[in-house]
Formats: C-alpha cells, structure tokens, sequence
C-alpha cells in the first residue's frame, strides 16, 4: 500500500512539473527539469513571474 502512494506521488509530482515547463515554454522562458526541480531563465522573468497570473498558478492544481 504505501509503495503503491508514493509512486502515485510521484507521478503527480512528475505531471505538475511537465505542466509548469509548458507553461513557462509557452510565454518564452526557457526551462529544464533537474531532478525535482524546474530551472527557469530569462530576461525580466521576476517580473513576468509576479505580472503573469497563469505563469505563476502553472502548478497549482488551480488553487
């Protein structure tokens, strides 16, 4: 049971960061995946981060 949980942990966890890096890919930012990690870097991103509601609610399950 338990090793059942955390794998289905991990594939949600894997999912939320495949939907932030579209997301960040889809206004420009260039990112990768490193381990648990999404690495983001552009010009400007801190303020694209907080002017972009959909860039910062990426992850979030809609909350």
């Amino acid at each position: 049971m338990r090793a059942r949980l955390v794998a289905l942990a991990e594939t949600r966890a894997a999912h939320r960061r495949a939907r932030i890096l579209a997301a960040l890919e889809e206004v420009g930012v260039a990112a990768v995946i490193d381990g648990d990690a999404v690495r983001a870097s552009a010009p400007g991103l801190a303020r694209r981060w907080w002017r972009d509601l959909a860039l910062r609610d990426a992850g979030r399950d809609g909350l």
